[in-house]
């Protein structure tokens, strides 16, 4: 009826007569007439190519179309194939909904930093810089966000802390389940925050403010939350906070805390065996394992037909302890030691020369030269060393360096778990999964996310910025695992069973294929996480303006054609969501 208005769209109809199919399309616009809704038919466009039509059908949606002719102009390309590939990732983790359940401007600032952390680690100005480059802040709607924005959306998520890894730890933690737990800690520019303190470094930045910090993991090394502390804290006083938040705050009343020697000690045991519902697996420290000896508890003699096997003692009544032998680890510390001895042993004939020809002379002079020699190499304790006003002495102590070689390559895990829970192998193998945390640290720190060194100098502000780091973390590790069949990753890492739970882990055939050839199974080469994330940054978005078009006139965007490497990068980042399922 020619009287009544408004938007027509197409409608495609398909039937089935007399053995042919019948296309027909057709334009048609929606009208209500008493009370109900009615369609008339306008135009037929069947007569059409198919090409016109779905341009027809794309301007009645509201789309907007230029005039290429034969050239045009790219006004810009910024980088796409990384910002896709990570931002899928996070749509796949559902990480806008676990950092905030309402949409807010908050929220997409802290996405973009998250990906911006992972496409490329930079501070927070220089962020703001760099993703003006990449399609990142204009998917987000991020593009006028300046730092001190990303400052302010920092506290925010600082705020929100407890809720985020609530929910992750609904996702990761399980009840009766292994939760893994180690401190690093990483080193300040300045001096101006409460937290940083002289202690001691994982860095090798001796002598530098740092601050700690402690990653709570699941048994595969996910991480699920992170805890700052003073630069100075003690690891082992960090271990019943954590146990707390994981019960209290988690909601995981049961579990098995798995940490290293110098995080679960004696004292920390005597207070989880107070807590109900709380198992633990450590290691004893090479003090404890000389006591074993002389005990006559640990009988070396039995590693001579096995490397592995369960003994009591009464210094550790109601524990397993585990007794292993590392041959490959007990080579490598012999062959260190001895080199270090002789090392130091040149050095300090150099120091004897110069006193014997008058060179050097004092007691205190020369105490204090073999002193920097032994603290070099930090094998004083080997040592027998004689030291006058002109003259100087030293042998090493044969018998000490006899007594510590005995016990190369050997180490004692120690459970609360009874046998009926787990086995002598799964509670070695149990304790080895901390190279997980160990992993995640390395990434923090130099690899991927770079944590350190931390420009920050408020509190609260280095709290956020660690978080950040780890949730970014968080998004790189299920990435790394959906891609590692691309990788120099071993696929086999944590499904294959190990036969020696003691010797070194063994890389699969198809693992050491890769490193060989260099290149995968469909002949492309091989990558690490960085250099497949800068390569997906070869797939740019151009946009485009018709050939000498005025600024005004709308631009068109052209995608690159991602190669077939590619196309399978961002196949295998879909897949997130069913690996997780």
């Amino acid at each position: 009826m020619s009287h009544r208005s408004g938007a027509v769209h197409v409608v495609t109809t398909k039937r089935h007569h007399k053995g042919k199919d019948y296309v027909a399309h057709v334009l048609r616009r929606s009208y209500r007439e008493d009370g109900k809704v009615k369609n008339e038919t306008v135009g037929n466009l069947s007569h059409l190519p198919d090409h016109v039509i779905d341009l027809i059908r794309q301007s009645l949606r509201g789309e907007r179309f230029v005039e290429v002719g034969n050239t045009f102009d790219i006004v810009r390309s910024p980088q796409h194939g990384n910002v896709q590939a990570v931002l899928t990732a996070m749509r796949a983790l559902d990480m806008s909904s676990l950092i905030a359940s309402r949409p807010c401007r908050e929220r997409d600032l802290v996405v973009a930093m998250i990906a911006g952390r992972v496409i490329s680690p930079r501070s927070k100005l220089g962020t703001t810089r760099w993703w003006q480059g990449t399609t990142l802040p204009r998917q987000l709607g991020v593009e006028d966000a300046t730092e001190d924005e990303l400052y302010s959306a920092m506290d925010w998520l600082l705020e929100r802390q407890p809720i985020i890894e609530k929910k992750l730890a609904g996702r990761h933690l399980q009840v009766g389940g292994m939760v893994l737990y180690d401190l690093s800690s990483s080193y300040f520019e300045g001096t101006k925050c409460p937290l940083a303190a002289r202690g001691h470094s994982r860095d090798g930045k001796h002598g530098t403010l740092q601050v700690n910090y402690g990653l709570v993991a699941d048994s595969l090394g996910c991480p699920v939350s992170v805890s700052v502390f003073h630069g100075n804290t003690a690891d082992s006083t960090t271990v019943m906070g954590e146990v707390e938040k994981v019960q209290s705050r988690f909601g995981v009343k049961s579990m098995v805390l798995v940490g290293d020697r110098g995080m679960i000690t004696q004292k920390q045991i005597d207070e989880l065996k107070e807590r109900p519902g709380i198992e633990w697996i450590t290691a004893l420290r090479s003090t404890a394992i000389q006591g074993l000896l002389k005990r006559e508890s640990l009988q070396l003699g039995l590693f001579d037909e096995r490397n592995l096997f369960e003994l009591t003692d009464c210094e550790h009544p109601g524990e397993r302890l585990v007794a292993c032998r590392n041959d490959a680890l007990r080579q490598s510390r012999a062959h260190t030691r001895q080199s270090l001895l002789e090392a130091t042993t040149e050095k300090m004939q150099r120091v004897q020369k110069s006193v014997e020809t008058g060179k050097l002379r004092g007691k205190a002079e020369i105490g204090l030269r073999v002193g920097k020699i032994i603290d070099a190499h930090k094998v004083g304790k080997h040592f027998i060393c004689e030291i006058g006003d002109s003259t100087f002495t030293f042998r090493i102590d044969e018998e000490r360096v006899l007594e510590e070689a005995a016990l190369d390559g050997i180490y004692v895990i120690r459970t609360s778990l009874p046998k009926k829970a787990m086995s002598a192998a799964s509670v070695v193998e149990s304790y080895k999964k901390l190279s997980g945390v160990e992993r995640a640290f390395r990434s923090f720190k130099t690899v991927d996310l770079h944590v350190r060194p931390i420009r920050h100098w408020s509190e609260s502000r280095v709290r956020a910025h660690i978080f950040l780091c780890m949730l970014a973390y968080y998004v790189q590790y299920h990435c790394q695992e959906a891609w590692r069949s691309m990788l120099f990753s071993d696929e086999e890492a944590w499904t294959h069973c190990r036969t020696d739970p003691v010797a070194p882990a063994v890389r699969s055939e198809a693992a050491l294929r890769k490193v060989a050839t260099q290149v995968t199974e469909d002949g492309e080469p091989v990558h690490s996480f960085r250099t497949l994330l800068d390569n997906l940054g070869g797939i740019v978005c151009n946009l485009c303006r018709r050939k000498g078009a005025p600024d005004t006139e709308p631009e068109f965007e052209i995608v690159t054609q991602p190669s077939p490497m590619q196309k399978r990068a961002l196949d295998l980042i879909e897949g997130i969501a069913a690996m997780n399922a």
